[in-house]
């Protein structure tokens, strides 16, 4: 009983009083121009000062690297709930941000690319062959982290930050070429063969926002929580670099600027926002290591609860709104 009404108290609840635009009034223009484009204009332009730096500063600035990484980590996490479209061709995404990992690939896949001459280490061409595992921002995680590859760099390791970086910055490059060449246009201008008419585009962006909360909720903050006789807290998002609150408070920040648009502006979902992201401030955990107690296990809890609660508002009153269904959920597996 002490438990729950510890998790009570944590929690925030407002009663609705919405007006949102049914699907049609959406401003798809909008969300495309103002939180989706600038977003990956931002990635690609810290993805390549994370190559530069990569290519002038490893071995000799460690430090300088690991800032660059950090800030490019950021700009991903702003569009990590984007999740289709440019993102998802051939892969990107998970080229990207292959995470969570529970077998383990990550380490397995850069030691065997450490280990001797791999071709795969000759250019970015054939680097782009390499399993999703050993690319992307959280292979650089483990490179620049984790003592096994630190300690005693490998006569490899730089050509293999080197390639990761160029890897990264070669695939924002063709999401974002897709979005301005081609994919924007689709989606602000429905009756085509992706989307039909304007509620189809309209249901994707939900979605896309419903499955970001999603991964927030159940992934970022679930796999470290575990259970409650068996806390995994070195099961948390990036937390040998010490991102895994950060990425679940820029992750909510993301969501929210999106949940905003969508909404027109809607006070009751925003205040719901707020209140995530004051209970995300207040743990003063950046790797979520004090699940493994009650009290710290009761605060990561009721920052889930409060985003499993934006969900549900969201269902309950957005979609209605709006005249859409409440949206697939991607991590159902259905």
């Amino acid at each position: 009983m002490k438990y729950c009404l510890a998790l009570f108290a944590l929690l925030m609840g407002t009663s609705p009083t919405f007006a949102a635009t049914p699907a049609e009034e959406v401003d798809l223009e909008a969300i495309v121009q103002a939180h989706i484009i600038p977003r990956y204009e931002t990635l690609l332009e810290r993805a390549e000062a994370l190559e530069q730096t990569a290519k002038n500063a490893c071995g000799t600035n460690q430090g300088q690297v690991r800032d660059a990484y950090h800030t490019a980590f950021d700009a991903w996490i702003a569009v990590s709930h984007l999740r289709f479209g440019p993102s998802e061709q051939d892969d990107r995404a998970f080229a990207l941000a292959f995470w969570p990992d529970s077998k383990g690939f990550t380490p397995k896949t850069l030691h065997r690319l450490l280990k001797g001459d791999d071709p795969a280490l000759k250019s970015l061409e054939d680097f782009r062959h390499v399993s999703i595992a050993g690319r992307g921002f959280y292979a650089l995680d483990f490179l620049l982290y984790d003592k096994r590859f630190v300690e005693t760099p490998a006569r490899h390791y730089c050509d293999l930050a080197k390639l990761i970086t160029a890897d990264i910055t070669h695939n924002v490059e063709a999401i974002l070429a897709d979005w301005q060449t081609d994919y924007a246009t689709r989606i602000t201008e429905p009756g085509n063969d992706i989307y039909r008419d304007k509620a189809e585009a309209v249901q994707q962006i939900y979605t896309a926002l419903k499955t970001g909360l999603e991964f927030t909720a159940q992934t970022r903050l679930g796999r470290p929580m575990g259970s409650f006789k068996k806390p995994r807290p070195r099961r948390a998002e990036a937390w040998r670099s010490g991102r895994s609150l950060r990425n679940v408070q820029m992750a909510i920040e993301s969501t929210r600027e999106l949940a905003m648009i969508l909404s027109d502006g809607d006070a009751d979902i925003d205040g719901r926002f707020a209140n995530a992201l004051k209970l995300a401030e207040d743990l003063n955990d950046p790797t979520f290591s004090t699940v493994a107690t009650i009290q710290g296990r009761i605060r990561v809890e009721a920052l889930q609860v409060a985003i499993t609660q934006i969900l549900e508002y969201l269902d309950v009153y957005l979609a209605q709104k709006l005249g859409i269904g409440a949206g697939f959920n991607s991590l159902d597996g259905d």
